[in-house]
C-alpha cells in the first residue's frame, strides 16, 4: 500500500507554526461547510459571466488531463470533494486534502469512501513523501492560501516526474473588488497572474490554458528528467 493512501484524519496533520489568511479560518466554521457545496455549483457561471455548470468543468478537466484508472491524484484544497469525486469515477485512487475538518466531512459524505482517502493538513507543508502523485487539482486553492508561492512549490515536490498540475483560479484583474478582498482584514486572498503562476512552477510545461471572465483553467506537465 502506497505510504500516503490511508493517512489518520487528525489535528495532529496541521502546522500551527503555518500562517492563515481570514478566508482559509472561514472554511473552518461548520456553517461554512453547510453552504459551500451550493456555491460552488455556481459559482464559476457567477464569476465567468457565462454558463458553467460542474459538468461542463468536469468535462473540461476529464478532456484536457485524462486521468487513467490506477492513476495516484492528490486533491489539493478538496473543500467539497468535487474533483475527488471525478477522478474516483474515473478510475484514480485519490488523496482528498483540506485543512477543514468540517469541509471533509461533508465531502466524505457526498463523494463516500471508494477510491478516496481523506485527508486533513495544510498542504503548504504537508510533510507527505516526495513525487508520490501522478497528478493534483487545484480548485481555487491558490486564491486562499496563505503563502501561494510556497503552496505551488509543494504541489511541485509532491508530484513525479512526468505528472499533471491542474489548476483552477481566479486570475488578477485589477478590480476594486479584488483589492478589497486581498486586504488582510477582509480575506487576505490572492489573485494571481497567470504569468506569475509561471514563473513558480521551474521545470514545469503549461500545455493547455483556458479564461473563462475572471476563472483561469490551466494544465501544466512536469519535465521528466
Amino acid at each position: 500500500m502506497n505510504p500516503v493512501s490511508s493517512p489518520r484524519q487528525s489535528q495532529e496533520n496541521l502546522n500551527p507554526e503555518l500562517g492563515l489568511t481570514p478566508a482559509q479560518r472561514s472554511n473552518l466554521w461548520p456553517m461554512t461547510a453547510l453552504g459551500y457545496a451550493a456555491w460552488r455549483a455556481r459559482s464559476i457561471t457567477w464569476l465567468s459571466g457565462q454558463p458553467f455548470p460542474l459538468e461542463r468543468e468536469a468535462k473540461l478537466f476529464l478532456g484536457l488531463c485524462r486521468p487513467r484508472p490506477g492513476e495516484f491524484w492528490l486533491d489539493a484544497g478538496t473543500s467539497t470533494g468535487f474533483y475527488a469525486g471525478v477522478l474516483a469515477r474515473a478510475g484514480c485512487r485519490v488523496l482528498a486534502a483540506d485543512l477543514s475538518a468540517p469541509m471533509l466531512a461533508g465531502a466524505r459524505r457526498r463523494e463516500g469512501e471508494g477510491n478516496i482517502d481523506w485527508y486533513l493538513t495544510n498542504l503548504e507543508a504537508s510533510g507527505l513523501p516526495e513525487a508520490s502523485f501522478d497528478g493534483v487539482t487545484v480548485g481555487a486553492t491558490l486564491n486562499e492560501t496563505h503563502d501561494p508561492a510556497r503552496f505551488l512549490a509543494e504541489m511541485s515536490r509532491l508530484t513525479r516526474p512526468g505528472g499533471q498540475l491542474w489548476l483552477m483560479y481566479l486570475g488578477r484583474t485589477g478590480g476594486p473588488l479584488q483589492r478589497l478582498l486581498s486586504l488582510p482584514a477582509l480575506g487576505g486572498l490572492t489573485f494571481p497572474d497567470p504569468a506569475w503562476v509561471a514563473r513558480q512552477l521551474p521545470g514545469w510545461t503549461r500545455t493547455d490554458w483556458l479564461r473563462a471572465g475572471a476563472v483561469v483553467f490551466e494544465r501544466y506537465v512536469k519535465v521528466a528528467t
